[in-house]
Parts: C-alpha cells; sequence; structure tokens
C-alpha cells in the first residue's frame, strides 16, 4: 500500500465523506469530534452526519488542507488519510494560536485510520510520511487536538510535545529530537 497525493481533493468529497462516516462510526462519535454541532448524529445515522460534516469537509478541501494524502486498500477503497496546512497566510485558522502561525509551522490534520485498520502499523506510516513531507518543505510539524481523545496520548508516544492549551484544544509540537 502506497500514500498517494490527491491532486484535486474535492473531488474526493462523496468517498471522504463515507470514510470520515466509518471513522465516527468506529470511534463511538468522539472522532470527529463535531464540537460545533448541538445535537451530534448517532453513528447510524450517514444522512445527519453528511448534513453536517459535508460543508466543513468541503470547507477544508478547498480552503484549508496545503497538501492531502490518502493510503487505500487493495480493493482501492480509503482506509488512512493525512492533510498538510502549512499556509497559514489568509486562512482563517481561528483554532491556531496566533503564536504559532508563522512560515516555519506545518499542522498535520484530518490525520485518520479507518477503525478495521487500526493497530496494523498504518496511523504510523501515515503520521512519520507527513512529519517527512514537512521537513522536506522547511516546517516543524505540530498537531492541534483535543486532550480527551485517545489520538492525544497516542502523539505523544510518536515523540510529540504538548506546547500549550488553547481554547478547547491541546498544541503538540514534534520534538526536534527525533525527527
Amino acid at each position: 500500500m502506497e500514500i498517494v497525493k490527491v491532486e484535486n481533493p474535492p473531488s474526493l468529497k462523496e468517498e471522504l465523506l463515507r470514510f470520515v462516516f466509518k471513522v465516527y462510526q468506529g470511534t463511538n462519535g468522539a472522532y470527529p469530534a463535531l464540537e460545533w454541532v448541538e445535537n451530534k448524529p448517532s453513528t447510524d445515522d450517514f444522512e445527519g452526519f453528511k448534513r453536517v460534516y459535508e460543508p466543513f469537509l468541503e470547507f477544508r478541501l478547498i480552503k484549508e488542507f496545503d497538501e492531502l494524502y490518502v493510503l487505500r486498500n487493495e480493493d482501492e477503497e480509503i482506509i488512512g488519510t493525512v492533510a498538510l496546512v502549512y499556509n497559514l497566510e489568509g486562512k482563517e485558522a481561528w483554532w491556531v494560536p496566533e503564536k504559532i502561525k508563522n512560515e516555519k509551522t506545518g499542522l498535520i490534520e484530518f490525520f485518520m485510520v479507518d477503525p478495521a485498520y487500526r493497530g496494523k502499523g498504518y496511523g504510523s506510516m501515515l503520521l512519520e510520511f507527513a512529519i517527512r513531507r514537512l521537513k522536506e518543505l522547511g516546517k516543524e510539524p505540530y498537531v492541534i487536538t483535543f486532550p480527551e481523545l485517545e489520538a492525544y496520548p497516542y502523539y505523544l508516544r510518536k515523540g510529540f510535545i504538548k506546547v500549550m492549551d488553547y481554547k478547547e484544544f491541546v498544541v503538540l509540537k514534534k520534538s526536534s529530537k527525533n525527527w
């Protein structure tokens, strides 16, 4: 399996919606957090999920992600994703603290693995790829996540260190010692 850059991210919107819904189901509705939604859809309500998540996903695909990568299985189904955001100028990235908004910052976003493929090393493969790619671009890898998600301790195990709390998020940076 290889990690492939998506040249036209909006063209994958429908497939990505279904993939993200699988992740939503597999995390019992914990991820994506849908923190802006008052009544989160149940994990068996794809149409409800699509209604609240599709506009957000579309915004991210068109205006936010600088690069999007997917990992597909033998049947060509998406089993993992990672996006890079490194050109913050002019973007409405309210969730990124001003303190780290600069030309050296590279954010690892939209990092997900299909729950059926977890524990098999695909997440590590995607994360290491994203870190290498940001390094190639001369960027410092950051992750902004929620402290209560199981992703938080995962990032710590992968060599990220907490640099600050920001709003409801925690900001992590890849320790330069191990990259």
